[in-house]
């Protein structure tokens, strides 16, 4: 007698267990942080700390996560590394370093920024900006001096034009006399 799949067994009235699950590959686990040894950069922390509309800081600010400040600082804010928010409602007098800073509400001091400064319409900075790209968006207030020279340690040439030669360098006559004498 040949059997057939299809057919249930006939000697066997309870229910058949039902069949093993396939096999699927289990899930891959997800993979640990990145050390800092593992990477050249320091892992970038998405934390980000407010100092709210009624909060006053009278010093130096520094940390390693990006800031927005909706209240009052006098001092300095020092975060290199992240990003500087002044909200709509922050009123900053202090020199403000930071990745990315970006102003909505109003800052007496110098801006330094890393990547970017960017003065939105409502923000107003009365002091100079130090910044390798810069926005100024319409309506902004703005009265200093804009710098966007790229920083000296990343061993970019100098553009300004107007400088005199280097003596270290010679001039087109020299290079053309030492072409020539060879």
């Amino acid at each position: 007698m040949a059997w057939k799949r299809d057919d249930p067994p006939a000697h066997n009235p309870e229910p058949s267990p039902a069949p093993p699950p396939r096999s699927v590959a289990p899930a891959p686990a997800p993979a640990p942080p990145a050390t800092p040894s593992s990477s050249h950069e320091p892992p970038r922390r998405t934390d980000r700390a407010t100092i709210g509309p009624s909060i006053f800081i009278k010093g130096d600010l520094s940390g390693e996560e990006d800031l927005v400040i909706e209240g009052r600082v006098e001092g300095k804010v020092d975060l290199k590394q992240n990003n500087v928010t002044v909200g709509k409602n922050g009123k900053v007098k202090a020199d403000v370093l930071g990745r990315v800073v970006t102003i909505e509400g109003e800052v007496t001091g110098n801006v330094f920024a890393r990547e970017q400064a960017i003065l939105r319409q409502a923000g107003a900075i009365f002091g100079n900006i130090q910044a390798p790209r810069v926005i100024l968006e319409d309506g902004s207030r703005f009265k200093g001096s804009i710098d966007m020279e790229a920083p000296k340690e990343t061993g970019a040439p100098n553009r300004d034009h107007r400088s005199e030669p280097s003596r270290a360098e010679p001039s087109r006559a020299e290079t053309a006399g030492v072409k020539a004498g060879v």
